[in-house]
């Protein structure tokens, strides 16, 4: 019988170089644990440095080393100026995680205009993708590894997004799409490694419930919270079980590009770390063509042409 896929795969990192995004909390920070534990040195991007710093001291000593940087990828002058700040400092990376996002907010827009989920959760990690290409495809075996949710099944690209608030706005519907995004991205950003022969993968992950939230808004206002726990419990994993899929598809040397790593148990909401499917309309060419025209357009940044 195979046995699971767990962080006692993860073999010696030393020497790596990391970035992930969101990395002072929750499957992020869960994520940088680990890898500091195997060695790698960590660029963990944070909204806030201080809160980033607290949240890695609270880690204990590691063996690699981590800094952390302010980003925020709500605002496209922040997301380019945390990408120079990292090439001032690092020639390689071998690792981008680009892990933070934010989930069913109310209507609001980002800095620079877009609706505020699209924005974060896609638009902000293209822009930063495109702003370290070069130290990343220089580094021979680098991965880039972009975390959706099961959410993207509610997405859909219908209407490529642009600039501002759909009417009605529909907060579920808006992160489904951001998530969508992320997929499209993954698999059309893999595509372009392959013509250009480029010695690095895009890979994609998701982790079931953890990272999503999706049993907390199935159960709101449907049960007390006294009701609500025990519901939860079997829906739900702890961040460490959530980061898994994260870090197989960031660490696994039998990994391919294009692949796509959720959870085991039932409806991928838990369990161990295995390659899933998306639904079909992330892997559509023509749509992933055209959101990624669309996604140079609104950032200002151009790559992988």
């Amino acid at each position: 019988m195979k046995q699971s896929w767990t962080t006692f795969n993860i073999g010696n990192l030393s020497g790596k170089t990391a970035i992930v995004t969101g990395g002072n909390a929750g499957l992020g920070l869960a994520t940088v644990h680990q890898l500091l534990m195997h060695g790698t040195d960590v660029v963990v991007a944070s909204r806030s440095v201080e809160r980033g710093e607290k949240a890695v001291a609270g880690l204990g000593p590691q063996r690699g080393t981590a800094e952390v940087l302010q980003l925020d990828l709500a605002d496209l002058a922040s997301v380019e100026a945390f990408a120079n700040a990292v090439k001032a400092r690092h020639d390689k990376i071998d690792l981008l995680i680009n892990n933070a996002g934010i989930m069913m907010t109310d209507p609001a827009v980002t800095k620079d205009g877009f609706e505020l989920q699209f924005g974060t959760n896609h638009l902000g990690h293209f822009a930063l993708t495109g702003h370290l290409m070069e130290q990343i495809t220089n580094t021979p075996g680098s991965r880039i590894v972009n975390v959706s949710s099961l959410a993207h099944r509610w997405g859909d690209m219908d209407q490529l997004p642009d600039a501002g608030l759909d009417e009605p706005y529909k907060k579920v519907k808006a992160y489904g799409r951001s998530k969508l995004a992320n997929l499209l991205f993954t698999f059309e950003l893999q595509r372009r490694f392959a013509v250009m022969g480029a010695d690095t993968m895009a890979v994609a992950a998701h982790p079931g419930s953890a990272g999503t939230g999706l049993a907390n808004h199935l159960l709101d206002g449907r049960y007390t919270s006294k009701l609500q726990a025990p519901f939860k419990a079997l829906l739900t994993q702890p961040a460490e079980a959530g980061a898994l899929p994260t870090l197989r598809a960031a660490t696994d040397p039998g990994a391919f590009g294009g692949q796509y790593f959720g959870p085991d148990g039932m409806g991928e909401q838990r369990g161990a770390p295995v390659i899933v499917a998306a639904k079909p309309e992330a892997y559509d060419l023509t749509l992933a063509s055209d959101l990624w025209s669309q996604s140079e357009r609104l950032t200002g940044v151009s790559y992988l042409n």
